[in-house]
């Protein structure tokens, strides 16, 4: 710390730097066997889009293989990743989903 001249030392206040979180993307994956009308009620549910949304992800998922559910910090990603693989289970379906670095 420097000193004043005086004696007496004299703190120096730095700005904080925070930077923002990383973000995670949550990724659905095309399975042969999960309906399609099941995947629009998850991305509904658990995303929150609305019907023209999800379908459009949906069609996405079943024809390239994979469909960006939405962005989110990694705790928010993850929890959505666990949700969709709950009512997966417990729908009987074979649906995977995942979260990648944004």
């Amino acid at each position: 710390m420097p000193d004043d001249g005086q004696g007496a030392v004299v703190a120096e206040r730095q700005a904080a730097k925070t930077e923002p979180p990383r973000m995670y993307q949550v990724v659905l994956l095309n399975d042969d066997y999960t309906p399609m009308e099941f995947v629009v009620m998850v991305l509904q549910e658990y995303f929150k889009r609305d019907l023209e949304t999800a379908t459009q992800i949906m069609l996405k998922v079943h024809k390239e293989g994979r469909g960006v559910c939405g962005v989110y910090t990694k705790d928010v990603a993850a929890t959505k990743v666990e949700l969709v693989a709950t009512a997966a289970r417990r729908g009987g379906h074979p649906l995977q989903c995942i979260m990648e670095a944004a």
